[in-house]
């Protein structure tokens, strides 16, 4: 199903940022810098954080709300329907290439990439609700989302999917989110 999109427009990315951008700088910072949304942590412990806080509790609660949709509907619906295997996975099935990754080799399916959405939900959540946290959230979102290309365990077209779905997902939250706080108010 990928295929087509995967030689043609993924691996010359995936390729190019190989071979013009890797440096011991980068090798050194990308790992923990996507480890920062393993598993949406980051995210999830802010969104805690803000839950406890009465002025930031809307707030908490879209990012929550925004995390929760983008689990079920992206890890939970997608990645187990499309199987998109792993940009060094197809390598080494197709052409017999092994990468050597900086990171543990990720073992679920590559589309959509979580650490995008989440950190991409959150961010938007952010950006909607307080810009001052908004735009540091955003570009830090936007370094993991690369960080996930750099490190070799996803495809372009997944991250940028996953931007797409990220910022939706945190739009429809902070929308629902806030006709509830309307209605527990009216």
């Amino acid at each position: 199903m990928f295929d087509w999109i995967t030689t043609g427009f993924d691996f010359p990315i995936l390729d190019w940022i190989q071979n013009h951008l890797h440096c011991g700088f980068f090798d050194t910072i990308m790992p923990p810098v996507t480890h920062l949304a393993d598993s949406g942590i980051l995210w999830i412990a802010l969104a805690v954080v803000l839950l406890c806080i009465p002025k930031y509790r809307q707030l908490g609660l879209s990012m929550g709300a925004a995390l929760l949709l983008g689990l079920v509907i992206c890890n939970l619906t997608m990645k187990p329907l499309l199987h998109r295997i792993r940009p060094y996975d197809y390598l080494w099935e197709h052409y017999g290439i092994q990468v050597k990754l900086l990171i543990e080799a990720p073992h679920d399916f590559s589309f959509p990439s979580g650490h995008t959405i989440a950190s991409f939900e959150a961010a938007t959540v952010l950006m909607l609700k307080d810009r001052k946290w908004g735009i540091p959230a955003l570009i830090l979102a936007g370094i993991i989302a690369f960080s996930r290309l750099y490190l070799y365990v996803h495809y372009p077209t997944d991250v940028l999917v996953s931007i797409l779905l990220g910022v939706g997902i945190g739009y429809l939250a902070t929308f629902l989110v806030g006709k509830g706080y309307e209605k527990m108010r009216s």
